[in-house]
C-alpha cells in the first residue's frame, strides 16, 4: 500500500457477515467438488420472498420513460416523503411534516452512519446496546467517539434496566440507540418503554435514535417512538422497506423527527449522494400504499418459519421464545456447553456451537458474540428461508448431533 490508511479505520474490522459469507463460498466450492449439497444458510437477515407486485411494476413502467434518469433531489422527492407520512399516520399514529421531518435514505443502514457524522464529536459518548446491531458500534468507531454499552438481559425481556442506567456515569453522553423488535433477541417494545426512553433522553439531554425496520415483522401492533407525546423533541426514528416490504436490496429507508434535527443529516447525505433513482422512489410509494392484507399474509408465512426455526433449535437443545417478534429466533446454548467453555478457550460457547454445526452439518446458524458481551452464550437463526429449507437445517443437525456435540464438548 503506497500510504497508510486513515486511523479511524484502525478500530473497525470488515463486517462479520462479509467475511462469513465469503468463507461459505469458498466451502461452497469444496463441497461441490465432493458432491455436497450447498450449506444452508440461516445467516444474516435478506428477505427471501417478492415485494409487493404493484411495486414492481411501478419500477418497471417508470424506468422506461426518458428523463427520469438524472440525479434527484437529496431531499427525495414530494411523492415519496408524503407517502411515508401517510405510512407512518395510518399504522403509528404519527404526524409528520413531509416538507421537513422525513428524510428518505437509502436503507436505514445508511442512516445509522448519517446520523453518526452530524451528531458526533471525537469523545463524545453513545450509548449502545448489549447485545444490539454492530453497525451501531462501528459507526461510532468510524467518527471516532466512545462506545458506552448498555447491557440487555433475557431476565428483563430484552429491555434497559432504567435503574442501571440512571446510575451510570452520563457524563459526555451524547446519543443512545434502541431498536425494537429487537435485532437479535427479538424482544418487543412497549408503549411504555418509549415513554421511559422518551423521558430519560429529554431529563439528560440525549438523542435517542429508534432503529425500527423490524416493527412490522411478527408483530400485530407496530410501534413508534415518535408516538409518545414530546419524543421530538429528543428523538429520531429510523425505518425501512426492506423488511416489511421484501425490498432490502432496493436499498430504501427513511428518517424522521424534527425538523432541524433532519436538516442536519441532510448536510452530510447531500455531501455523499446524489439522490435515489426516481422509479425506485415512486416503486416505494406503491410499496408504502399496500393494505393491512400485505401485513397479514407476510406475517402468515414467518409465523411458519419461526416455528421451523424452532425445530432447529429443540434439535439442539437451545432454549428460546416461541412468540419472540422480528426476522430471527434467538436462543440460549446448552448449560453443557457453557460450562465447557471458560477463559482458556478461544471461542465463546455460542460461536463454538455454530462452528460445529457449520462444518459438522452444513448449516449456518450465527454465533451471538457478534452482537456483544451478553450474546455470548447465545445463537440466532434467521427467517429468510423457506419452511422446507429450514426442516432439512433441522434433519441435517439431527443426523449429526452426535459429531457436533463431541466437536463443542471436546
Amino acid at each position: 500500500m503506497i500510504i497508510q490508511p486513515a486511523k479511524r479505520t484502525e478500530s473497525v474490522k470488515e463486517y462479520y457477515f462479509s467475511r462469513k459469507n465469503r468463507e461459505i463460498a469458498s466451502m461452497n466450492v469444496l463441497r461441490k467438488e465432493a458432491g455436497l449439497d450447498p450449506i444452508i444458510n440461516l445467516g444474516i437477515g435478506a428477505p427471501d420472498g417478492m415485494p409487493p407486485k404493484v411495486a414492481i411494476d411501478k419500477l418497471v413502467s417508470e424506468a422506461v420513460k426518458p428523463g427520469v434518469h438524472a440525479y434527484q433531489s437529496y431531499m427525495g422527492i414530494p411523492e415519496l416523503r408524503e407517502a411515508f407520512a401517510s405510512w407512518y399516520k395510518r399504522y403509528y399514529r404519527v404526524e409528520l411534516d413531509p416538507s421537513k421531518e422525513i428524510q428518505p435514505l437509502t436503507g436505514s443502514k445508511e442512516g445509522i452512519l448519517l446520523i453518526s457524522l452530524a451528531f458526533l464529536n471525537p469523545g463524545d459518548k453513545v450509548l449502545v446496546p448489549d447485545p444490539g446491531y454492530p453497525t451501531y458500534s462501528s459507526s461510532a468507531r468510524i467518527v471516532e467517539a466512545e462506545i458506552v454499552p448498555y447491557d440487555l438481559l433475557e431476565e428483563n425481556g430484552w429491555q434497559p434496566d432504567f435503574d442501571a442506567l440512571e446510575r451510570m456515569d452520563l457524563e459526555g453522553v451524547k446519543l443512545m440507540w434502541t431498536n425494537y423488535p429487537g435485532m437479535p433477541t427479538g424482544g418487543r417494545a412497549t408503549r411504555e418503554l418509549y415513554k421511559r426512553l422518551v423521558d430519560f433522553g429529554r431529563r439528560h439531554k440525549i438523542l435517542i435514535v429508534n432503529d425500527n425496520p423490524y416493527s412490522f415483522i411478527l408483530n400485530d401492533d407496530p410501534l413508534s417512538i415518535l408516538e409518545v407525546e414530546g419524543a421530538k423533541d429528543c428523538c429520531l426514528e429510523l425505518n425501512s422497506l426492506s423488511k416489511a416490504h421484501n425490498m432490502s436490496g432496493w436499498r430504501l429507508g427513511m428518517l424522521a423527527g424534527e425538523a432541524a434535527m433532519v436538516s442536519e443529516v441532510l448536510k452530510v447525505k447531500s455531501q455523499m449522494d446524489s439522490g435515489i433513482f426516481r422509479p425506485l422512489q415512486l416503486a416505494a410509494v406503491e410499496a408504502l400504499g399496500c393494505g393491512e392484507e400485505w401485513f397479514s399474509e407476510l406475517n402468515a408465512e414467518y409465523r411458519k418459519r419461526r416455528e421451523a426455526a424452532g425445530h432447529i433449535f429443540d434439535v439442539l437443545g437451545v432454549r428460546y421464545d416461541k412468540a419472540s417478534a422480528g426476522l430471527f429466533v434467538w436462543g440460549k446454548v446448552p448449560e453443557k456447553i457453557i460450562a465447557s467453555s471458560n477463559s482458556s478457550t478461544a471461542m465463546t460457547a455460542g460461536e463454538r456451537l455454530s462452528e460445529a454445526i457449520l462444518h459438522e452439518a452444513g448449516v449456518f446458524i450465527t454465533p451471538g458474540y457478534i452482537f456483544g458481551h451478553n450474546g455470548e452464550n447465545y445463537i440466532r437463526a434467521s427467517l429468510c428461508a423457506p419452511v422446507p429449507k429450514l426442516e432439512k437445517a433441522a434433519e441435517l443437525i439431527k443426523s449429526h448431533l452426535e459429531q457436533i456435540e463431541n466437536q463443542v464438548l471436546a
